[in-house]
């Protein structure tokens, strides 16, 4: 439930934004504050509508507010608001991002304004009607993964990919990405940008969407699809990343019995949630082949297969590999399977054989 505006902090009760929402005078001239959606550590959003537009169509304030206490970190900030806002202007061009339709500073505050999507969020989504299937997590993943490209493509990583930052949007049912972390950024601390301080708190994300290296203040566009998986683990338990247990040996997460998907989703999840990046995909093209490949895996499994072996052969491990050593893409995502197979099919074994031996998937 959103705070009311007497639980505000004190510099936020007195922003020039506020007067207008209980005043109900046009903020700038243009926007009629309706009221307050929500309230976090980097500022307030408020909806609004735009009355001298035909239609009076509705759009989101976003007001943020900097950690300056100094006109010249002040000025930095609004430097480094202008870069990040003229980024996300250029996104808005994508039907799959709000549109940006306006930004500026007033008293000390930084503000976006951004069109309106009505509809629910995934999370939204799931606490109204319960976990997806199988099939729709996969539907899910190919409506996501073009806005996420686009994204890339300009260089920019969200950082804060998760089912609240996703809204299906009631009039035509497109997901639409929100939220951009890379606009929030300039507001950790302008004051000391350089200092040791500053960069420990300069995360931004939420902690279980976001991978270790992300943590760790090096996030890369891999980081983004570690979300995309914890985002389909949700879609398809419920469950939120504490819930899940972690492999005190390597960190990946313990997720294979809460839910059973079929072996390729399987070992595309494991992948997109590899705690170590280098083991994960490493572009937003390498999970579209993957998960393009699926329809074709059992033609392609027995056209490579050219020797059988069983998980208790000590060669099986062994790949029947081109004289050339080269493996095309295919190839690698064949292995990549026979590889999977073998070993989940070995840990069930000795799960069998043992009944007091621990199953790790």
């Amino acid at each position: 439930m959103a705070n009311s505006p007497g639980q505000l902090s004190d510099r936020t009760a007195n922003s020039e934004i506020l007067q207008y929402y209980q005043s109900h005078r046009l903020f700038r001239d243009r926007y009629r504050v309706i009221k307050k959606l929500g309230q976090g550590g980097f500022g307030v959003t408020y909806l609004a509508q735009m009355p001298l537009l035909p239609g009076e169509p509705y759009c989101v304030i976003k007001q943020l507010c900097p950690k300056a206490s100094s006109d010249l970190s002040l000025e930095r900030a609004k430097v480094r608001f202008r870069r990040e806002a003229r980024a996300l202007a250029n996104l808005g061009s994508h039907s799959q991002i709000p549109q940006l339709l306006d930004y500026f500073t007033a008293g000390g505050e930084f503000y976006l304004v951004q069109e309106y999507v009505h509809g629910e969020t995934l999370a939204q989504e799931v606490r109204r009607q319960g976990r997806l299937t199988e099939a729709q997590v996969k539907y899910f993943l190919r409506e996501i993964i073009p806005v996420v490209r686009f994204v890339h493509r300009n260089r920019i990583i969200h950082r804060d990919i998760k089912p609240p930052n996703v809204i299906r949007s009631e009039r035509d049912r497109r997901l639409v990405l929100i939220d951009f972390g890379a606009v929030r950024e300039f507001l950790s601390d302008v004051d000391s940008p350089t200092s040791v301080q500053a960069q420990a708190t300069q995360f931004v994300g939420t902690p279980g969407f976001a991978p270790p290296e992300q943590l760790a203040l090096r996030p890369c566009y891999a980081s983004d699809i570690y979300a995309l998986g914890m985002t389909c683990l949700y879609l398809l338990t419920t469950h939120t990343p504490i819930e899940f247990d972690l492999d005190p040996h390597t960190g990946a997460i313990r997720w294979q019995d809460t839910v059973t998907v079929s072996p390729h989703l399987a070992m595309v999840l494991d992948k997109m949630l590899s705690p170590n990046v280098q083991d994960r995909y490493t572009t937003i093209e390498e999970l579209e082949r993957a998960l393009e490949l699926e329809p074709h895996l059992d033609v392609l499994e027995s056209c490579m297969n050219t020797r059988y072996r069983s998980p208790s052969d000590p060669g099986a491990e062994q790949e029947d590999l081109p004289t050339d050593g080269y493996l095309t893409p295919i190839q690698r995502e064949a292995q990549s399977i026979r590889k999977w197979r073998t070993k989940r099919s070995f840990s069930r074994g000795s799960q069998g054989r043992s009944a007091g031996s621990v199953y790790l998937p």
